[in-house]
């Protein structure tokens, strides 16, 4: 999918990120991103139609054709086919790889988008809000009083321009105007590349069933999608533009979380096709990376695979997983790219260095990698698993609680994570709980919780309940009394 630019104010900061429309993201639809404004640049007027289908040239237009299209007043349907054609030869010049058929393209307005997603998310069950609400709260992105399904409802809802379906083979381009739409060209370009790679590679089989497996997985999918933007536009557009910026609904922790892919997806490619080209880009496909941590240190693809952390259940007996049925996952996981958000983002709410500075992370070096996700409190991550716990009330209460395992390269690392995590807490206003090693209380406000937080060499267990008391019925032993 491909979404609208969203302005972080403070920074003067614009935030990309986009993804393929049906690729499984944790809480239901994948989250969208950005776009520039095209322009006709060309090299040739009105070359030669090839004597049979080539690369660079589709439905009897060329990569580098100019085209009789006015869009001051947006396109009507034969300059939208027109604009479609030349686009899917620009995008086969670019990648190397040849359109097997035509993709419909709908335009539709945001008030129709707004329905259709309103759609996706309606028949999300009790346990799966509940199980999105402990994710959000876990990580200090929402609060207790926050819906996290529906907040992630308004991100998509509000902030995006165009997505691709695997399941229908069909372009969809939100416009303010369906009968004569203006249409980025990237947009369109970024969905049809979609398109090519569920043909070619089949992406939408990829299991990407937690928020780290899909910015894992989308770390090729994305990466390479926006390394195309970013050929195009270095090669085709003229004039970028920023498009609309984000609706005021826009949560920034959450685009923030889902936009590592975006950012240091394209670096990851741009590293593969300078090893091997194009091919050396494709083989990712059949190997796709396994956690962000191979994205944000790409060194690490390959190389350094990702442990598979186990929680045994010790919660008492009115306490249990939420069952998700239909076979999902009852679990969470971050990665290194959410330890790194969870860090960062009171920075951004309060506009002041909290844990992780505001500013690191826009501390990157090239024209493609947008944001940073590397720091030493969550470098080094080496797996998580988040289990979610209720009770048979929390759906009325909102009362929840989980146990957060994490495995570290090193006990050094493990502590760093640590010293961050405190800093958290302490930001939050949590207080030690007197008697109660490694146990901490907020008293007040959307995170008032208890916590209890214990480090063994490489390993970090987080366990939270909504009083002291309850830290052991949630996992026995936590916050025991010395």
């Amino acid at each position: 999918m491909r979404r609208s630019l969203v302005v972080l104010a403070v920074l003067g900061l614009v935030v990309t990120a986009g993804c393929l429309g049906s690729t499984p993201a944790p809480a239901g639809p994948a989250e969208p991103v950005p776009t520039t404004t095209a322009t006709d640049t060309t090299t040739s007027v009105h070359p030669a139609d090839p004597p049979e289908d080539t690369l660079g040239w589709e439905d009897g237009y060329w990569y580098n054709e100019t085209l009789d299209v006015d869009r001051s007043d947006g396109l009507n349907d034969s300059e939208l086919d027109a604009v479609v054609s030349r686009a899917m030869a620009r995008v086969e010049h670019i990648r190397g790889l040849e359109f097997e058929h035509r993709v419909p393209v709908e335009i539709i307005s945001r008030e129709e988008h707004t329905n259709r997603t309103s759609g996706q998310y309606e028949n999300v069950s009790q346990n799966g809000s509940l199980h999105q609400n402990v994710k959000y709260e876990a990580t200090f992105l929402m609060g207790e009083s926050t819906s996290a399904v529906g907040q992630q409802e308004r991100n998509q809802a509000s902030n995006v321009l165009g997505y691709y379906s695997p399941g229908q083979d069909r372009i969809v381009i939100v416009s303010e105007d369906t009968d004569s739409p203006r249409i980025d060209e990237v947009t369109l370009a970024q969905e049809l590349f979609h398109a090519l790679q569920e043909h070619r590679f089949n992406v939408s089989e990829y299991e990407a069933n937690t928020e780290e497996t899909h910015n894992a997985r989308m770390g090729i999918v994305e990466g390479d999608a926006n390394y195309v933007d970013y050929r195009y536009e270095q090669e085709f557009i003229e004039d970028d533009e920023n498009g609309s910026a984000g609706g005021s609904d826009v949560h920034l922790g959450l685009l923030a979380l889902r936009s590592q892919p975006y950012s240091d997806g394209p670096v990851f490619v741009d590293e593969r096709y300078e090893e091997g080209g194009w091919d050396a880009v494709n083989a990712v496909y059949d190997d796709p990376p396994q956690s962000t941590e191979q994205t944000i240190h790409t060194e690490k693809y390959r190389t350094d695979e990702p442990t598979e952390v186990r929680i045994d259940d010790r919660s008492a007996a009115a306490w249990a997983v939420p069952d998700l049925g239909n076979g999902s996952v009852d679990y969470a996981q971050f990665g290194e790219a959410g330890m790194y958000v969870m860090l960062w983002y009171p920075s951004y709410e309060t506009k002041q260095d909290v844990v992780i500075p505001l500013n690191n992370f826009l501390d990157t070096d090239g024209e493609v990698d947008l944001y940073n996700y590397d720091h030493r409190y969550s470098a080094g991550w080496d797996g998580d698993r988040l289990l979610p716990y209720t009770t048979n009330d929390s759906a009325e209460t909102g009362e929840t609680g989980y146990v957060w395992k994490s495995v570290w390269d090193s006990e050094t690392e493990a502590t760093q994570f640590l010293d961050g995590y405190h800093q958290l807490l302490e930001h939050h206003n949590a207080e030690p709980v007197p008697e109660r090693p490694n146990t901490y209380r907020i008293s007040e406000g959307e995170f008032a919780d208890a916590f209890y937080v214990e480090q063994s060499g490489e390993t970090v267990v987080i366990v939270n309940a909504p009083t002291v008391e309850e830290l052991t019925e949630v996992r026995e032993g936590a916050g025991a009394a010395e």
